[in-house]
């Protein structure tokens, strides 16, 4: 029985991405908060990126200027490998029930990361797509921003173009490098016309991967903390190695394996995978790193 309503499922066809309260329930939430903290309080021993995921890149990854008495922990790679909570909801949730309404019946998990801004941090995301960062045969991916904490208008919300998954899919290339991020005109343009998605803890953000987005940095005194999981429609086959390998990529979490592959027309150039425990290090500003949110 569909989670969303027609109207739901509409609107996310028409604009790329939807925004939908309670798709976990308060112990849920409550237990990814106290999984969340205790790797906070974890990072407080740590002056650099530590942990490890399966091909030996960083699991927690800091951001510049981190202490102990002002931790900045940005990154979480895979934590449904290390916590039984952050699991739970991707595979068994009803998160994962409004996925499957839109790229279902049948969907597969692709990848997951915690990206957290903490109060007074300066991590910023610039404007994208996710898809050049994950391509598939097909494009029935979605990417599912779960607030672990409020989003508010002062705490680094996301912003996306509505339509905009309708359009080009733009080159994270110039001049030669990988960026991780679209021409500035086109990221200027888009942002004049953006819609900051906002809402209470365990509500999420549906987004399409083609949908245009950033973020700017936290300026409030509340933490913007998201899980972010990645899912595809089981017949999208991926055409580049996944950029936060897990255990669990290619999850069934919804209907059932079909073993067959739906390929539509589409050209870009491959992304560059991340050397460091994130695409922070990727997407270059003129004088620090900025992060991803997709």
């Amino acid at each position: 029985m569909p989670t969303l309503t027609p109207e739901q499922r509409a609107a996310y066809q028409r604009d790329g991405y939807l925004l939908a309260e309670n798709a976990v329930n308060p112990v849920e939430l409550a237990a990814l908060r106290q999984d969340f903290d205790a790797w906070v309080a974890e990072s407080r021993t740590h002056a650099a990126a530590y942990g490890e995921i399966i091909d030996g890149r960083p699991r927690f990854d800091l951001e510049r200027g981190h202490t102990a008495a002002h931790p900045a922990l940005r990154r979480v790679n895979s934590p449904q490998e290390v916590s039984d909570a952050y699991f739970n909801v991707m595979a068994h949730s009803r998160l994962t029930q409004i996925v499957a309404d839109l790229v279902g019946p049948n969907v597969t998990f692709h990848h997951a990361k915690i990206n957290s801004k903490l109060p007074g941090t300066a991590t910023a995301v610039k404007w994208h797509q996710d898809f050049p960062f994950t391509p598939h045969s097909n494009d029935d991916l979605v990417t599912a921003l779960l607030f672990v904490d409020e989003v508010t208008d002062e705490n680094g919300p996301l912003e996306v173009l509505p339509g905009s998954h309708r359009g080009a899919i733009h080159s994270l290339w110039h001049d030669g490098k990988f960026t991780g991020a679209i021409d500035d005109a086109v990221a200027a343009e888009s942002q004049a016309k953006s819609i900051r998605c906002i809402g209470k803890a365990g509500s999420v953000c549906l987004m399409h991967t083609r949908l245009l987005h950033g973020s700017a940095p936290n300026h409030s005194a509340l933490p913007r903390t998201l899980y972010i999981c990645v899912f595809s429609a089981e017949d999208a086959l991926p055409l580049s190695p996944n950029p936060v390998p897990s255990r669990n990529a290619g999850l069934l979490v919804a209907g059932e394996a079909t073993g067959t592959v739906r390929a539509v027309p589409f050209q870009l150039q491959l992304p560059q995978l991340p050397k460091t425990a994130s695409f922070f290090n990727q997407q270059v500003g003129a004088d620090r790193p900025a992060s991803y949110d997709g």
